[in-house]
């Protein structure tokens, strides 16, 4: 076994939901480490639709997801918790002297006490799109996500998409490529218009090339691509290309964790009302991913899940502590360690 992560709580999933758990258990001293499977915090609000505005988080009439994301990663700035992005956890088994021990799909190892699944409706997953035989250079060559810039190093790269991810993705390795083309079936974007800008710029200077069409046939042989073949609308062309990535959207599957022995209610976690702990003790689940009779999918309905969530992991990690119940509007100890005494 290689080097081991430590921690108290082991969060899967850093959506809103996941983020504000940190905040709850750092009021109790529990440090936190949380996963996920996108490169950057905050679920699907970061993901699907950072610029659409929410309108039901309290005390703010109106706030765009990414927003809601950037206010939560400052409110947990003082427990400073750590992540790991771009990982799915793949496997879940329990350690003899209490906790859990957790592996990835990159065989990283990490062990905590208490494990708190907050994965939304599940892990994001890509979307394959439809061109024929991508299956045989998936993993070789052709990538639905960046996992180390330098895998994509002197490379002849082709992006597809109109999005933040393909935008983002296009800026960050042109200037570690042998070339980016960026393709995309309009010349209109979703992406960020500062994102959508400098790639322009970048295009006009001569530093990357942009196609508007779809890819409809990949050229190469055992998993290496050699080229891509566009249509659009002035007809087909091809080219040389030895690295893709397609950002076609994500779709949410449960994943691995259907197959981690917990009790499942159509593909959610049933847990209780008074701790929303799953069918196994020290495993909780809050959020969207969990069932309970009564059951609202709001952010909010989340956040109070994460509250009574943290009472019961902190009588599990710490048994011989008396849990003495704070507002952070009176407490000095909690001020302090918010920042703000």
């Amino acid at each position: 076994m290689g080097e081991v992560t430590k921690t108290d709580v082991l969060i899967i999933g850093a959506g809103p939901v996941g983020l504000f758990a940190v905040f709850e258990l750092g009021l109790y001293d529990l440090k936190c480490h949380l996963i996920d499977i996108l490169d950057r915090p905050g679920g699907q609000c970061a993901e699907l639709y950072p610029e659409k505005p929410i309108y039901d988080i309290p005390a703010w009439p109106e706030i765009s997801g990414q927003g809601l994301v950037d206010r939560l990663m400052e409110q947990i700035k003082p427990f400073n918790p750590q992540f790991t992005f771009n990982r799915m956890v793949k496997s879940l088994e329990r350690l003899d002297g209490g906790g859990f021990r957790v592996s990835t799909d990159e065989d990283e190892i990490f062990e905590a006490r208490i494990i708190v699944i907050a994965a939304g409706g599940g892990s994001f997953q890509p979307k394959r799109p439809p061109i024929p035989g991508i299956e045989a250079f998936e993993a070789k060559s052709v990538y639905y996500s960046v996992r180390h810039m330098e895998t994509f190093r002197d490379e002849k790269i082709v992006i597809v998409g109109g999005g933040d991810s393909a935008l983002d993705w296009t800026l960050n390795l042109q200037p570690v490529a042998q070339h980016v083309t960026l393709v995309h079936r309009r010349p209109e974007f979703r992406a960020a218009p500062d994102s959508v800008k400098k790639m322009l710029a970048l295009k006009e200077s001569g530093a990357l090339d942009f196609q508007i069409g779809q890819i409809v046939e990949l050229k190469g042989s055992d998993g290496q691509l050699d080229s891509v073949v566009i249509k659009g609308a002035d007809g087909e062309v091809e080219i040389a290309c030895s690295r893709l990535l397609p950002f076609f959207g994500l779709t949410m599957k449960l994943g691995p964790i259907a197959e981690w022995g917990l009790n499942l209610n159509e593909n959610l976690l049933p847990v209780d009302t008074e701790k929303f702990e799953t069918s196994e003790p020290g495993i909780f689940a809050i959020g969207d991913i969990n069932h309970y009779p009564g059951k609202l999918k709001l952010i909010l309905s989340g956040f109070h899940e994460a509250a009574l969530m943290t009472q019961a992991a902190k009588k599990i990690i710490h048994p011989d502590e008396k849990l003495v119940f704070q507002y952070t509007t009176s407490s000095t100890k909690l001020q302090k360690k918010l920042g703000v005494a």
